[in-house]
């Protein structure tokens, strides 16, 4: 029995000795972050967003969203976590206030030497989780790609709105919107003070229009409808909890397996 509680202690000695002082980039010194990369982290979390209106809840919101997922995943996939790229192409929303959007010129050469330094600095596997769709997705896309190839690096960018939206079916029993129920309702399970019921209707919302049909500058309504009667913003604590654990969920297994795949088939493998 005495040796068996040494063994647990020294055991739990070592596990402490070895787990990072702190996920997040920003924090860390440059001594330990040596000693980190790429020995025994190989994989960075990059959140990305932009500001501009969100109905309810936080003009940050695009912001805040991935970066909650980075925190939440990179323990579990060993992952250090990026300052947030906090301005992007925002598009149509520009207009409400506090709304901020970067020239795609400009954000493409930024981009683009942000994804080069992540590569620079010896990680092998560079996860962009983004919070903003537009252009902005095709932008970091085209990005990735050309920074994986030119640094032989591994490269995976995931809008994770679009690819939990099976989630929101599954959670809300309806389509999402932005700035709609889900995207609230995710925020709402991150921070209710980011959230203000008290200063929403359903008035602020207007149904994404089919392509071809109409355009508008700025769109008319901060929140935009995925379909038309479905994704009011309704301020379930329950639901959003339930959702925000299922979509983390989803978004860590998607980079688990693609991580586990390019190592089976030792893309890029330094060995």
């Amino acid at each position: 029995m005495r040796t068996l509680s040494i063994l647990l202690v020294l055991t739990s000695a070592a596990v402490a000795q070895s787990a990072p002082s702190t996920r997040e980039m920003n924090d860390l010194n440059w001594m330990e972050f040596a000693e980190l990369v790429p020995a025994r982290i190989s994989t960075v979390l990059l959140p990305t967003g932009t500001l501009e209106g969100h109905g309810a809840a936080n003009n940050g919101a695009d912001n805040t969203a991935p970066l909650a997922i980075a925190r939440q995943m990179a323990p579990r996939v060993n992952a250090l976590v990026a300052p947030v790229v906090p301005y992007g192409v925002t598009g149509s929303l520009d207009g409400f206030a506090g709304g901020f959007t970067i020239s795609e010129a400009a954000y493409r050469a930024y981009m683009a030497d942000v994804l080069a330094n992540l590569a620079r600095l010896g990680f092998r596997n560079i996860i962009v989780v983004n919070g903003h769709g537009g252009p902005q997705t095709a932008i970091l896309n085209d990005l990735a790609e050309s920074t994986g190839r030119a640094h032989r690096v591994r490269t995976l960018v995931v809008n994770w709105w679009s690819y939990c939206s099976d989630v929101t079916l599954k959670i809300f029993g309806e389509d999402g919107g932005h700035a709609g129920w889900n995207e609230t309702a995710f925020l709402q399970a991150i921070d209710p003070k980011l959230v203000h019921p008290e200063r929403y209707s359903d008035s602020l919302a207007t149904p994404r229009p089919p392509a071809g049909t109409w355009s508008a500058y700025p769109f008319p309504s901060p929140i935009i409808l995925y379909q038309p009667g479905q994704g009011y913003v309704k301020f379930d604590q329950a639901k959003a909890d339930a959702y925000f654990k299922a979509v983390v969920d989803k978004m860590t297994s998607l980079v688990a397996d693609t991580i586990a795949k390019w190592d089976k088939a030792k893309i890029f493998d330094p060995r």
